[in-house]
């Protein structure tokens, strides 16, 4: 029986089930974010029964590992899909099975009922502009475009009037074409994932090419990337990999072997899709940051490997007898292992340290290294060319760096910013670095104009008491005699272009910064 498309408004709100009212509250990129995709294409062999079947089987397998996933059905008006000259050929690919598959919407809506029934997320891939309807009609959560379709410019126009997340895999499509695909949805308003996908079946290992994953993060970084993979569905390889090069999303093919039915070559059984799981989940545990900080996610550092690390270090004793308040120099000292714990190591020693007691001759030193403004200076210069580095961002080599630190370099981290002057004639252009949770105090000028625009990290922007939030690419101007403050989260860099800058044009709130002579309040750093 051919699928007949009946329009049945609000059906996707009627009763919702406990997993999609998960859905709902979750934003598209929650929903995108460690999603496994079990794709049944035309798996359920045209049953019902079969399908349900595989569905919980799956669903066996989500609950056991306790994660986010959905299964995937296919949707085609065959009647339409299919020209007529060839419609009952055996010769032509795809046909036949298509045809030996056939369900009714009445039969695909079992499917979806089922699907949520086992608490899994209701996907399809619609293959033409009646699919899509389906897929509204049946008020799934995502719709998912093959790579087939993902340049069929009248099927995803229809796809992306609906609004639905999209999730869109790329194989066989070049970087010019996947620009094309970003620059249309991105148009359109709509939120989307791509999946790199090697449109092979099965595909061969040494053309995987799960490097790709990487260029696109880089290219779309908005945009979550997946990976859908095709390959011998005993080698989780390359799902591991996909992993590490940043999937976010993993799509396999499934299906339910039986007497009478053979899985083809690259689609997984049950047992081998919960091995597919437990090795994405492996990857992720061994990939993942485990330390989440104010500041965001951050390497973890045991203590097991402190102590590992410090049973190796060298540890810094007198070479001879030094009596309480001798400054030290490298002659008054050597370096050996073991180093004792709070023991000062000879990477912390510096010439010129004061002994804050007398030591004998081969006694271990324990001494803190001093906290001095230089030594502040140097720590937040390697953490802005971090940031500098992380963000791709080159400075040539003409430039000069200012740090302005309004209460002093001790509280620099807190207050304050860096600033890196290239150019100052009658228009000036900077960039401004501000570490995380540093804050920019309010001020003005009386003379210069300027626009900022946020190339890396998150910026908040106060303007006279009105806050903007701002993302990378976002651009703000600050007129004459505008209070304007700034700070960030995770850290942040932006680009300040503005009229001629001249010096003593900054005039702070603070009567205490206000007070301060410039010279007080800034460090120039002539050699980055």
């Amino acid at each position: 029986m051919p699928i007949n498309i009946v329009h049945i408004e609000n059906i996707a709100a009627a009763e919702p089930s406990a997993a999609i009212m998960g859905v709902v509250c979750m934003t598209t990129k929650e929903l995108f974010d460690n999603l496994f995709i079990f794709e049944m294409a035309n798996s359920h062999q045209g049953s019902v029964e079969h399908g349900c079947d595989i569905i919980r089987a799956m669903a066996k397998i989500a609950r056991k590992y306790n994660i986010k996933a959905a299964v995937k059905l296919q949707y085609r008006e065959l009647d339409s899909f299919i020209h007529p000259d060839f419609k009952g050929r055996t010769d032509i690919k795809h046909i036949p099975r298509f045809e030996s598959t056939r369900l009714s919407f009445e039969q695909f809506g079992q499917l979806v009922e089922c699907i949520r029934e086992e608490g899994l997320i209701a996907m399809s891939t619609p293959f033409d502009e009646a699919g899509v309807d389906l897929c509204m009609d049946q008020g799934l959560e995502i719709i998912k475009i093959a790579s087939c379709s993902s340049m069929d410019w009248p099927l995803m126009a229809k796809a992306a009037s609906t609004r639905k997340p999209l999730i869109v895999s790329t194989g066989g499509k070049s970087l010019s074409d996947i620009d094309k695909i970003y620059n249309f949805l991105t148009h359109k308003g709509v939120e989307f994932a791509f999946l790199h996908c090697v449109a092979e079946y099965p595909a061969p290992e040494e053309r995987l090419q799960l490097d790709f994953i990487q260029k696109m993060k880089k290219r779309y970084p908005d945009v979550v990337i997946g990976y859908s993979g095709h390959e011998d569905p005993d080698n989780n390889i390359p799902a591991m990999l996909a992993v590490a090069k940043g999937a976010r999303i993993l799509e396999r093919h499934v299906g339910l072997p039986t007497e009478s039915i053979k899985l083809n070559a690259y689609s997984m059984n049950p047992e081998q899709a919960e091995n597919w799981v437990k090795s994405v989940l492996q990857a992720e545990n061994m990939c993942s940051c485990k330390k989440n900080s104010y500041h965001g996610a951050t390497k973890y550092i045991s203590q097991a490997e402190v102590d590992s690390l410090r049973s190796l270090m060298r540890g810094v004793f007198a070479k001879r007898d030094i009596n309480e308040g001798e400054v030290l120099s490298a002659e008054d000292v050597f370096f050996a292992m073991p180093c004792a714990e709070r023991q000062l190591t000879s990477g912390e020693f510096s010439t010129g340290m004061i002994a804050s007691k007398s030591y004998k001759a081969n006694e271990a030193l324990h001494e803190k290294k001093k906290q001095t403004d230089i030594n502040i200076m140097r720590s937040v210069v390697h953490d802005a060319k971090g940031m500098l580095y992380e963000a791709g961002i080159a400075l040539g080599n003409d430039f000069e760096v200012e740090l302005s630190h309004h209460y002093g370099m001790q509280h620099f981290r807190q207050f304050g910013a860096i600033i890196i002057s290239i150019v100052n004639r009658e228009y000036c252009k900077k960039l401004i670095i501000v570490l995380p949770g540093q804050k920019h105090p309010s001020h003005l000028h009386k003379v210069k104009e300027e626009t900022f625009q946020l190339l890396y990290g998150d910026l908040t922007v106060d303007l006279d008491g009105e806050k903007s939030y701002m993302h990378p690419g976002d651009i703000k101007t600050v007129l004459r005699g505008t209070p304007h403050a700034f700070t960030s989260d995770t850290g942040a860099i932006f680009e300040e272009i503005s009229t001629t800058h001249v010096r003593n044009d900054s005039f702070y709130d603070d009567p205490k910064i206000a007070a301060l002579d410039p010279l007080e309040r800034k460090s120039i750093l002539r050699d980055w």
